[in-house]
């Protein structure tokens, strides 16, 4: 199934994804709403849903061979959007590089070799109705994002 589909976090990510032409068709929260991602994929860092949503460091490390088999893939990636600190941390551990080095901040861009490392605050519910996360905040990210897709190589 499509990650997000159902889920609160899917609304804003779905709609930012159309409005920047990272998608098109319809989203209706559900996995046969014709709904097509464009240049993109989405996988979860963590392939299951805990207790509360807060994944233990043992769930999270049991996923990361996946995500790794998952990056690597992909032949032709070039920016992966980690959504949230716990993403972040795993894409780097999946790519072997140091947590230290790469520090999570929300719109920061981290070159590494050759692919790009893009960081959100999740677009989960509870970030949006704090507010930790906008949707500016969020279009910002994607338009910034969608624009170093369309530099040359």
């Amino acid at each position: 199934s499509r990650p997000f589909t159902g889920d609160y976090a899917g609304d804003l990510l779905y709609a930012t994804l159309l409005k920047y032409g990272l998608a098109e068709g319809q989203y209706d929260a559900r996995p046969d709403d014709g709904l097509r991602l464009i240049n993109c994929r989405i996988t979860n860092a963590v392939r299951c849903v805990p207790p509360q949503n807060k994944p233990v460091a043992a769930e999270i490390a049991t996923c990361r061979d996946y995500l790794a088999a998952e990056i690597a893939a992909m032949t032709r990636l070039k920016i992966v959007l980690a959504l949230g600190r716990v993403a972040h941390e795993s894409v780097l551990a999946a790519l072997g590089r140091r947590r230290a080095a790469t520090p999570f901040h929300h719109g920061a861009v981290h070159a590494l070799d050759g692919l790009t490392l893009t960081d959100s605050y999740h677009c989960s519910r509870y970030n949006t109705q704090t507010r930790r996360l906008t949707p500016e905040m969020f279009n910002t990210v994607i338009a910034d994002l969608r624009a170093q897709l369309n530099q040359p190589d």
